[in-house]
């Protein structure tokens, strides 16, 4: 993947040490970080409340100052991650304005170790993900060396899919989707009903991120090879997988993102397809995704 020559466009990014941001309420879509949480909290015993928790704290937010450094600008993975961000804005504004409508950029923070945010104190065991409170991206781009380690390898189109898929959480806050997502957990009946509109949500996520990845693999200079990075990481973050490797059993009610195979499938339709319109999961059978 030819990262450093893509074109891009706006965006409002920023370096932050740690303690600044937005306190308040709201829920993080976690997309990869989400499932990050889950699976610490299988390995550690660790309550996934505490480590994404309500912004406030005073006394966390000054010892999470005192403790980091800021990203530096000349750092690679500093300058990976602004090249993808603004090429993302650049993809989806013309997809925007395609349809007569019109795109703003999400905010992007890079932090190291922990930040206040607008759905409260982060730290990097979260992983990447969206707050809608703040419209903001969060990263801690220490991340990428966790999925070389852990999930399933990484690679430069693996690490561009994570933020593309981040950044599809703000194209459906963008389209009121977040919204009417939340309004219908809120009216669930069962649990299993209120994580099922989870899944969608975060499968038309990943459909986005492919959706982008169409129309950037011209420049980009994308490979098969760099495809299969991708699905690995696609396949390594699915529920299924998480689950069996964190607690040794699979629990389809309890899926909030969508197992290895729907999270491939979905990547892959609109990265073959290179159309959003083709990402609708909520009217799909939910055993049909």
């Amino acid at each position: 993947m030819d990262w450093k020559n893509l074109p891009g466009s706006g965006g409002n990014a920023e370096n932050r040490s740690g303690g600044g941001g937005l306190p308040g309420g709201g829920i993080a879509v976690g997309g990869v970080g989400g499932l990050i949480i889950a699976l610490i909290a299988m390995f550690f015993g660790i309550n996934p409340g505490d480590i994404l928790g309500g912004g406030n704290d005073t006394q966390t937010q000054s010892q999470s100052q005192s403790n980091q450094t800021q990203p530096a600008a000349n750092d690679e993975a500093y300058q990976f991650v602004n090249q993808i961000y603004r090429n993302t804005n650049l993809v989806w504004d013309n997809v925007f304005k395609q349809a007569g409508r019109t795109y703003n950029d999400p905010r992007l923070v890079r932090y190291v170790r922990g930040t206040a945010t607008g759905c409260g104190q982060a730290n990097s065991a979260v992983g990447p993900f969206y707050c809608p409170a703040d419209q903001t991206i969060y990263l801690d781009t220490s991340f990428f060396t966790q999925m070389d380690r852990q999930l399933g390898g990484g690679g430069d189109f693996a690490y561009a899919y994570v933020i593309a898929h981040e950044v599809g959480h703000h194209v459906q806050n963008e389209l009121g989707i977040s919204d009417q997502v939340e309004r219908r957990q809120r009216s669930a009946r069962t649990e299993a009903e209120a994580n099922s509109y989870s899944v969608r949500l975060e499968l038309q996520a990943d459909c986005f991120a492919g959706v982008w990845g169409n129309k950037t693999q011209q420049d980009a200079k994308i490979t098969q090879a760099d495809v299969q990075e991708a699905v690995a990481t696609a396949e390594a973050i699915g529920d299924d997988n998480l689950q069996r490797q964190g607690q040794g059993y699979v629990a389809p009610d309890s899926f909030t993102h969508g197992s290895a195979a729907q999270r491939v499938k979905w990547f892959m339709t609109g990265f073959k397809s290179g159309n959003p319109n083709g990402c609708d999961t909520f009217n799909v059978n939910y055993n049909q995704l």
